[in-house]
């Protein structure tokens, strides 16, 4: 269950985190965010970050060995990585009709997730 519940908080604080640290380039399409500045958009992809707080923290306490969790230090920050990367596909393939995939970066892809079968190899 601390596994499960750890990777929920994961992809919860990567959607987040995702929306601050790109959802911000497609401001210019709303109307409201057209005239702000650089400062005003880093404090608002500061406010959307700090929700990704408040679910990363419990997910890195809960899933930590050292804390009663089923994960190392290393998997956590492994299983977050390929999180990361699942809720970024998802998020560009949604959002950024003109970005694309080239066979280049499914190969990367590929190689992250070969790193998470590695370091949680036994």
């Amino acid at each position: 269950m601390k596994a499960l519940t750890t990777i929920g908080l994961l992809v919860l604080s990567n959607i987040f985190m995702t929306f601050a640290w790109y959802g911000h380039l497609k401001f210019h399409e709303m109307k409201w965010f057209q005239n702000l500045g650089l400062i005003a958009i880093i404090f608002i992809s500061w406010g959307i970050a700090l929700f990704e707080y408040f679910f990363q923290v419990p997910a890195n306490r809960i899933g930590f060995k050292e804390n009663g969790g089923p994960f190392s230090l290393v998997e956590l920050k492994v299983l977050q990585e390929v999180i990361t990367l699942v809720v970024f596909v998802i998020f560009t393939t949604l959002l950024f009709k003109s970005e694309s995939f080239r066979w280049n970066h499914w190969v990367g892809f590929g190689f992250l997730i070969l790193a998470v079968y590695f370091i949680f190899r036994k």
